[in-house]
């Protein structure tokens, strides 16, 4: 098998987020911000994807689509896609959604908008567990509706827990519609207890709150932990909704292809009513390839992360003590705190930019509850790893 997760691979030129758009996303409020190097030269951090090739298997799948030429109207006539998905859940987590509760959609995110669109009225509330990925906040405020975080506790080891007690007040609004639910956490890395699980969901069901479980990190975790998929637990439960991609663990995120699992038949048929069945016909090669053929290459990918994770935790430990860095249990994002070199307000994402020429996500990015920190994505070969956390500790002031 073709896997080489030490080689560097050019993504210039090719429309890339993380290398050739991070000015227009990563740095928009920075237009001017000089580098102390050549933008060519920065290294990617940030975005969560990887820098690793796509199995071949996978690429293969896609080249063999192409080679029909015809690219019209596509959706999915047969169960093949399905069948790919389901399989996987049962290998993977001893779960298997039903075939008439499956659709896709574009991506996770486009499908978050989505559902504050259909399901949260006027005067209604959304809510998720803070720090948390910036597009939960997005799609609600976008839509006109009141967003409210949760905040977590952090530990001294950098390990994150569920304010119970301000999860209840907030579940407990009459107003409150919806819960994001992030499973794993991003950007924390938590894999969620079962007994945590259980809590969060069961508060929610009480009060009539729909939870929408994004588990598009489920497949990234490291060596011996398992995931839970929510619907696991809450097998009849009408008001939960999955969201699940091949897209993170496969490095697949520009084919714009998402799962989405909605049990409840009121939901399910709105749903139906307002998307589009219509999919990429490339992407649904890829997709199913991954899913039926690449397990070895995941499983190659997984011990090379937990690798990763592993230099970078002794790296901090040794070179910046005062850090506060805890190895995910889920994910290839990693989240530092650095609250012992820096003041509460500086702008980390620009700090690390303008001074050592690193492209990472500051607290700003990551909606409250993360003054401090940086999400640092170890997705990339091991001497990229390398020079990178090299160039943050050298600038880092008083270490």
């Amino acid at each position: 098998m073709d896997v080489d997760f030490d080689q560097i691979l050019d993504r210039r030129g090719t429309n890339s987020i993380a290398v050739d758009a991070f000015r227009e996303y990563l740095l928009e409020d920075y237009p001017d911000l000089t580098l102390p190097c050549p933008d060519s030269e920065a290294i990617s951090m940030w975005v969560a994807d990887m820098a690793f090739a796509t199995p071949t298997v996978v690429r293969q799948a896609m080249a063999n689509r192409l080679e029909h030429p015809i690219f019209g109207y596509t959706v999915l006539a047969d169960d093949e896609f399905y069948r790919a998905y389901a399989d996987w859940c049962v290998a993977h987590y001893r779960w298997e959604p039903e075939r008439e509760h499956f659709f896709t959609t574009p991506g996770v995110v486009p499908a978050l908008y989505s559902l504050v669109d259909y399901f949260v009225g006027e005067g209604q509330k959304v809510m998720t567990l803070t720090p948390a990925y910036g597009f939960f906040k997005t799609p609600v405020e976008d839509r006109n509706r009141q967003f409210l975080s949760c905040g977590m506790q952090a530990d001294d080891a950098g390990g994150y827990t569920i304010d119970f007690d301000e999860f209840e007040q907030m579940v407990t609004d009459p107003a409150m519609r919806m819960f994001f639910l992030c499973h794993p956490h991003n950007p924390t890395g938590r894999i969620w207890t079962e007994p945590e699980l259980r809590r969060m969901a069961e508060l929610c069901f009480h009060n009539d709150v729909i939870v929408v479980s994004d588990e598009i990190h489920c497949d990234l975790l490291r060596t011996g932990l398992h995931h839970t998929p929510l619907a696991q637990l809450f097998p009849e439960e009408e008001r939960l909704i999955t969201c699940m991609s091949a897209s993170k663990t496969f490095n697949l995120a520009g084919l714009g292809l998402s799962q989405i699992v909605i049990p409840g038949e009121e939901l399910r048929e709105i749903w139906s009513d307002r998307s589009s069945p219509v999919v990429n016909p490339i992407s649904v090669a890829g997709t199913v390839a991954a899913l039926c053929h690449g397990e070895p290459w995941r499983a190659e990918l997984l011990r090379y992360i937990d690798g990763n994770f592993n230099q970078m935790a002794d790296t901090l430990a040794a070179e910046l003590p005062g850090s506060r860095f805890h190895v995910p249990d889920a994910t290839y994002l990693g989240w530092v705190d650095l609250s012992a070199y820096f003041a509460p307000e500086e702008d980390l994402t620009r700090f690390f930019a303008e001074k050592a020429g690193v492209l990472v996500e500051g607290a700003d990015m990551f909606v409250a509850n993360g003054e401090g920190h940086v999400r640092v994505n170890v997705a990339c070969p091991r001497s990229t790893l390398t020079e990178g956390l090299d160039r943050m500790i050298q600038a880092v002031p008083g270490r």
